[in-house]
């Protein structure tokens, strides 16, 4: 069972408490999972469509516990999958349909008493409570929501299928502080967030806690790793360029005993000299302890450029004698 499916089942297992928010969660479910169909010019059948059978089961239980109506449930094969079964839920009379569309404000009569359906904004009645406000964000998270396993991605998002719709979800998500962001995904619009902090909140006022607790051991896992694997890394960094340093000073001490003569040193160069060749594996602190009285490492330090100097300039002093002597 995926991460996303673990989330919608402990969700599904809220106790339902206030009519209020059964009814935001109810009309983020028609929002995102209904189906309403229109049959003649009075006439109105809602249907909710899910694959998952914990979120069938809490539309069938909303329905009954705020309009005392059953539902009538299909159950289909998946045609495409073969293995997921399609829940289908109908509220069988039209009257029916029609008084849970308009408690919901998505159905309207107009001035010739006309039907019409307002599927395109969150109707902000609904939501004046915070608490409806959280429903409605829980109803709308098990109808069109998923969210990634964090060991692969930090994702969170809802699908919303007019740009309106997913604009005042957008909106209705950040009135928590939390920065939602919105794009285009093939002819459907995905509200979506990115940030680990921001989706843990997210579960957290949706009532996801145990999906937020394994999220989060996650998350302080990853952090944990990325952080030990930077360490290692700055360290490898370092101690390479720490060899490299030594191999240059190494060869080009051994140059200058081999071309000019440590008796041509100074004597505080000619005991660093020394001593590098003694421990090639050496760190510069390490150096400077092993002299008599001890020197710090940037003292150490500057000895030896000092020597890698004295050598570069008799190379090329000599490459020029060199290349002077063929031009004559």
């Amino acid at each position: 069972m995926s991460f996303s499916s673990k989330a919608k089942n402990e969700i599904c297992r809220i106790e339902f408490r206030r009519s209020c928010c059964k009814l935001a969660e109810l009309t983020a479910l028609i929002h995102t999972s209904g189906i309403i169909q229109m049959a003649g010019k009075k006439k109105v059948k809602l249907k909710f469509s899910t694959e998952n059978a914990s979120i069938a089961r809490r539309i069938f239980m909303l329905v009954k516990d705020l309009y005392k109506i059953s539902p009538e449930v299909l159950v289909r094969k998946n045609r495409r999958l073969r293995k997921n079964n399609s829940y289908i839920l109908i509220i069988t009379a039209p009257e029916d349909s029609q008084m849970i569309l308009e408690d919901s404000n998505i159905l309207i009569h107009d001035v010739d008493d006309k039907i019409n359906v307002k599927l395109g904004y969150i109707n902000k009645q609904m939501i004046r409570k915070k608490c409806c406000k959280r429903a409605y964000l829980r109803g709308a998270f098990l109808g069109g929501g998923s969210v990634s396993d964090p060991e692969k991605a930090y994702h969170l998002e809802y699908i919303a299928h007019s740009r309106k719709y997913a604009e005042s979800l957008c909106q209705l998500i950040r009135e928590f502080d939390l920065r939602a962001k919105l794009i285009e995904r093939k002819n459907v619009f995905v509200v979506y967030l990115k940030e680990g902090e921001h989706i843990v909140n997210l579960l957290s006022l949706i009532g996801a806690h145990t999906a937020l607790l394994n999220f989060e051991n996650i998350r302080i896992y990853k952090d944990m790793r990325n952080n030990i694997n930077r360490i290692v890394n700055c360290e490898t960094a370092n101690l390479g360029k720490t060899i490299n340093a030594a191999v240059r000073q190494t060869e080009n001490i051994e140059y200058i005993r081999d071309n000019i003569g440590f008796s041509n040193l100074s004597a505080p160069l000619r005991e660093v000299a020394e001593l590098r060749l003694m421990h090639p594996n050496a760190s510069l602190r390490e150096l400077g302890e092993l002299l008599s009285p001890k020197v710090g490492k940037s003292g150490i330090n500057h000895r030896l450029r000092k020597l890698d100097k004295i050598a570069e300039d008799h190379r090329n002093n000599q490459r020029i004698k060199v290349e002077a002597q063929m031009n004559k």
